[in-house]
């Protein structure tokens, strides 16, 4: 259909580079000249790419290129030890990695669990877990939710469950009760956002997000820590490296 037809021109040019972050896009007027199409072909065309997350449009600046520089996410690193003085909790420093300034709002709660998380945390019925919501900030822009639920039993004396940051993270806490995390088990999956979803993490129209499960299990293969975040697919990237030799 000729709107996919401008739309995919479009594309190319923002992939490539020659429409970098920020820059305007031509006028529908332009683009109708351009392409010989219908305003009504322009607007579609327009449309997909905002559904995209590639595009955005604003009264006054007209349809602009978004910025799309993602969160590059190791996730088989998180466990790894960090170089000695340099510890500190896992998102933090890997934000820190590249250049970028990480921040979070952190928010404490003791609850009965979902089905789903109480499952994965192999919780007795009325058993309790503590989860500590997380919405965090890279450069000041709200990128991901992390929301990261223990066992109350095990860590109601922990600074896990105690509001505030944990500058060494909750990990760490854990290896120091004696429930160091030897074994993760991860589920991914893409979906659309909720409304609250959308809102805490200012996203676009259309955004898709990944949702990324970790559960930890410590050396007696008990499950400790069952960590969900929410992830706008325009702003990570997930990077697996495995390494047979």
């Amino acid at each position: 259909m000729l709107y996919q037809q401008v739309a995919s021109e479009l594309r190319r040019a923002i992939y490539s580079g020659v429409l970098g972050p920020g820059a305007q896009l031509p006028t529908e007027a332009q683009l109708m000249e351009d392409h010989g199409v219908s305003r009504n072909t322009v607007r579609l065309a327009l449309g997909e790419l905002v559904n995209e997350g590639l595009v955005t449009r604003t009264p006054r600046r007209g349809t602009v290129v978004r910025d799309r520089r993602p969160l590059l996410i190791y996730p088989q690193r998180e466990l790894e030890p960090q170089p000695s003085g340099e510890l500190r909790e896992a998102f933090a420093y890997a934000v820190a990695q590249e250049g970028r300034a990480p921040s979070q709002y952190i928010e404490v709660l003791t609850v009965s669990p979902v089905e789903e998380i109480a499952s994965r945390l192999e919780l007795a019925d009325g058993e309790l877990s503590v989860v500590r919501r997380r919405l965090r900030f890279v450069d000041g822009q709200p990128y991901n939710t992390n929301d990261s639920y223990f066992p109350r039993d095990l860590v109601a004396d922990s600074e896990i469950a105690r509001p505030g940051d944990i500058a060494r993270g909750a990990n760490r806490v854990l290896e120091e009760l004696g429930h160091a995390q030897v074994r993760v088990v991860d589920d991914i999956w893409a979906r659309m956002p909720n409304q609250e979803e959308a809102e805490r993490l200012q996203l676009e129209l259309g955004t898709p997000v990944m949702v990324y499960v970790r559960v930890g299990f410590d050396r007696a293969d008990t499950p400790v820590r069952v960590a969900v975040s929410v992830l706008p697919a325009d702003k990570h990237l997930i990077r697996y490296e495995l390494d047979r030799r």
